[in-house]
């Protein structure tokens, strides 16, 4: 009896099975970005509770300080006709001195609460200046209705707290001690206060010594028609920060910093002086410097979450292909054990970063992460050849990802290089696929 071969047409589904099963992979991928979603809150949670700690040791230590003023408040009369007579009231004058020098030292102190870490640090400042009377002239009040008499120098401080000892005023040719309180005034709530007599007919110089610890950042305000701000410290990662950088490049070494500035008049939306009914936003000029962090376990932890998508999408379609160059079929749910590793990762990364930093514990969990899937691709295909080559995708992937969230600046320049090259390699593998499965015959 003769044998005859012929050959059966594939059906829809069989022609197109790989097509279905890549949906049905990219499915997969969008359902782990659930599990991914979840480690992003745990990741934001535990800095949320970072942020707690450490606004629980800055209220017993002080808060970040901003040193405003000084300057002086004058009370004056006013009059007004009520009734058919003429009755009198008080209003204030703000005057704001002519040169402002302020020389700093920022000493800072790293404590540790628990898990986390509190950036601390004490000051030694000395503000000099001098106050002149030239432009009262441009307010058009009487003289004999200010009460130089009852005038005060204030400086404002946001946390009294951080003062370490009395604070003393040296006004002219005279020395006294600055007590707590401020007048009324609508620029300064908190700080200290001095009475001063004033002798408006010179220009009268004025020095003060303060000592200030608190938390995290320090400010000033360029109250000054001219100010200068030196200001140095042993940290070594500053940010220079609010309405005016350095006037020059600051100075940043291994032995900490010095930073210079030097500020007009002109420059700020404010004049030398005005009545108090006229309000100025003074703090809003503040600059200064924050004593920041270098990027901490959790904001590197949060960086690398914002790449899961990458890691399952790219780690899926690598099993995808192996599936059909090696022509075995790999089960959805195995597809799922795989995304979930991937997603512990992150776990990992971020309950070990609080012990050990961020670098060590990115090599620990992705070491981890990728002998774990290396051993299971092992156990799927029975190919020593394909669990290395996986083994070194994946590798080479968490090593791609660590460099990026170390560039910072660069990263997505390098990020979108990155990308274009993995595109073309897998470009090139598919070439030859054989997508529609046009290939498969079945003989009889």
């Amino acid at each position: 009896m003769e044998t005859t071969d012929y050959q059966k047409e594939p059906g829809l589904l069989e022609k197109n099975r790989t097509l279905i099963k890549g949906f049905l992979i990219g499915f997969l991928i969008l359902l782990m970005l659930i599990p991914a979603a979840f480690v992003a809150n745990l990741v934001s949670e535990r800095q949320l509770r970072q942020q707690e700690v450490v606004k629980e040791v800055s209220s017993k230590w002080a808060s970040g300080q901003t040193v405003t003023g000084p300057m002086l408040v004058v009370p004056y009369k006013i009059y007004a006709q009520q009734d058919g007579k003429q009755v009198e009231s008080r209003a204030r004058l703000i005057i704001l001195p002519e040169t402002l020098s302020i020389n700093g030292k920022v000493v800072p102190e790293v404590r540790h609460r628990s898990l986390y870490t509190v950036t601390l640090y004490k000051s030694d400042m000395h503000l000099a200046g001098t106050f002149g009377f030239q432009q009262l002239e441009k307010l058009h009040i009487p003289p004999a209705d200010i009460l130089w008499n009852e005038c005060k120098l204030v400086t404002g401080i946001n946390d009294a707290r951080g003062l370490e000892e009395e604070v003393l005023l040296k006004w002219d040719t005279t020395t006294k001690a600055m007590e707590a309180g401020v007048p009324q005034n609508n620029i300064v709530s908190d700080g200290l206060s001095a009475d001063v007599a004033v002798d408006v007919t010179k220009t009268i110089p004025f020095a003060i010594n303060i000592k200030l610890k608190g938390s995290s950042e320090l400010y000033f305000t360029p109250v000054g028609k001219t100010t200068e701000v030196n200001l140095q410290s042993t940290w070594k990662n500053p940010a220079f920060d609010g309405q005016y950088l350095p006037d020059k490049q600051a100075n940043i070494d291994n032995n900490g910093f010095n930073a210079h500035w030097k500020i007009f008049q002109v420059s700020r939306s404010y004049p030398q002086c005005w009545v108090d009914d006229t309000k100025h936003n003074v703090p809003e000029s503040a600059f200064g410097v924050k004593l920041i962090q270098l990027a901490d376990g959790y904001a590197k932890t949060e960086r690398s979450v914002k790449y899961a998508l990458l890691f399952i999408a790219l780690t899926f379609i690598v099993f995808f292909f192996l599936e059909i160059l090696q022509k075995k079929q790999i089960h959805p749910l195995q597809y799922l054990l795989v995304g979930f590793a991937l997603c512990i990762f992150y776990t990992l990364l971020l309950s070990i970063s609080e012990y050990t930093g961020f670098n060590p514990a990115y090599l620990v969990a992705s070491v981890a992460t990728v002998s774990l899937i290396g051993a299971y691709v092992w156990g799927i295909f029975k190919t020593a050849r394909v669990a290395l080559g996986f083994i070194v995708s994946l590798a080479a992937l968490y090593s791609y990802i660590f460099i990026l969230i170390q560039l910072e600046d660069y990263a997505l320049l390098f990020g979108s290089i990155g990308l274009f090259l993995i595109l073309a390699v897998i470009m090139y593998y598919s070439r030859k696929i054989d997508w529609y499965g046009t290939g498969k015959t079945l003989n009889r």
